[in-house]
């Protein structure tokens, strides 16, 4: 399994956030009781008014070198298990960009 998905001309990436940490952080792979991979990420935010969650996006802007504006959360506002979805980074030159990045890392931990 993977932690992301193409879906169109985006791309879909599953990330399980730790918020509160001492530290900003993406690194390793963590999988859920039915099997599912999500990326795992940590940020210094706290979990108050959806900090986290923009912390997040700033974190996988920086970390993938893609414009801010172009990542949204698409589903788990509330909830560790997130949703973040790339816009563009579906296509074939990005796609292939982003995901070389994304595996790097989560198999570096």
């Amino acid at each position: 399994m993977t932690v992301w998905s193409q879906d169109g001309d985006d791309l879909v990436l599953a990330i399980r956030l730790t918020p509160g940490a001492s530290r900003d952080d993406v690194a390793g792979r963590w999988t859920d009781e039915k099997g599912a991979d999500w990326l795992s990420a940590r940020v210094r935010a706290v979990p108050e008014k959806g900090r986290a969650n923009v912390a997040l996006i700033v974190l996988m802007a920086k970390w993938l070198d893609w414009p801010r504006s172009a990542i949204f959360l698409e589903s788990g506002d509330t909830n560790r298990l997130k949703r973040l979805r790339i816009k563009g980074g579906g296509q074939a030159l990005a796609l292939s960009r982003l995901t070389t990045i994304i595996m790097e890392r989560v198999e570096a931990a």
